[in-house]
């Protein structure tokens, strides 16, 4: 009961003096659910992530490690620099999480230890990449192919389906009894910021629901078809809803949209992952038990 005690108070401490984080990370996620949505429950996820090697944990008493003080102090340094200045610094919300991430990691090695911090590393990574909204800049460095790759099979299933439309790089433009209605992929769907959710996903289910490396790696690179699919469909469910109405191609209908694909998305990467399970099953032994030996196709 004490050691509960003790991680909520401290845990109340951290939320104090990273509020300025807390609050932004917070208020992001539910203007934009549809793309930052799941960075709420990420800090959840990395704490399965902990109680799922609780027995390794556990398994030794915990040893504190001194060197673990001056991280907590480089780590509150570079949040404070990031966010109150000075102005030459990094002021940018991704500074304040990654100056967090350090904290913690600190932390981590003062109270508990080398060997456990080690076991820590993983959730603890998990949070500061997945756990924070990434800024467009950031972004855009990635997505910009993406969204065109978006709006060229989008046109292509609204082609396909027989709709009058136009593509000029990432504005499609649908026309209804002569009127043009535009739907520019890159700002009416910007949820290819959906593939950092993605790729959340699939390293958890991957973490939790696969055993072998490849597997893994596989799920979790799914992610990026996946997100692209999504996205596809998103702009081509636009498109066609577009035809009764324009307003369906503009303002916060867009994220409606985006939420409602998430969830065949989600049985698709569950399906990648029964598949990747699957594909290989271990050969029984002449005495009954699985070979350790090369898998067998199944």
């Amino acid at each position: 009961m004490q050691l509960v005690l003790l991680g909520l108070g401290l845990l109340a401490a951290l939320v104090a003096v990273f509020w300025v984080f807390v609050e932004g990370q917070f208020r992001m996620a539910l203007e934009a659910p549809a793309d930052w949505g799941h960075t709420l429950i990420v800090p959840f996820i990395s704490g399965y992530f902990v109680y799922l090697r609780k027995d390794e944990l556990l398994e030794k008493p915990f040893t504190a490690n001194w060197l673990g003080l001056p991280i907590v102090i480089l780590g509150v340094a570079f949040y404070v620099a990031s966010t109150f200045g000075p102005s030459w610094f990094v002021l940018h919300h991704n500074a304040r999480g990654l100056s967090i991430g350090i904290t913690l990691l600190g932390l981590s090695l003062q109270l508990l230890g080398w060997r456990a911090t080690r076991l820590m590393l993983f959730p603890l990574a998990y949070w500061v990449i997945f756990g924070q909204t990434v800024s467009d800049r950031l972004l855009q460095i990635v997505t910009q192919s993406m969204q065109d790759w978006s709006a060229l099979g989008a046109f292509g299933l609204l082609k396909l389906f027989g709709v009058d439309v136009e593509r000029s790089g990432n504005v499609i433009t649908v026309f209804v009894n002569g009127e043009p209605n535009q739907l520019n992929v890159a700002e009416a769907c910007s949820g290819m910021r959906m593939l950092v959710a993605f790729l959340a996903l699939g390293v958890a289910i991957a973490y939790t629901g696969l055993s072998v490396t490849w597997q893994r790696v596989a799920l979790v690179l799914s992610g990026v078809p996946v997100a692209i699919g999504v996205n596809v469909l998103r702009v081509f469910t636009l498109g066609v809803l577009s035809l009764w109405d324009a307003n369906f191609a503009s303002g916060d209908f867009h994220s409606f949209v985006g939420l409602v694909w998430l969830v065949p998305a989600l049985m698709l990467y569950l399906g990648i992952m029964w598949f990747l399970r699957n594909l290989f099953v271990e050969a029984p032994a002449a005495d009954g038990s699985k070979s350790k030996g090369a898998p067998h196709a199944g």
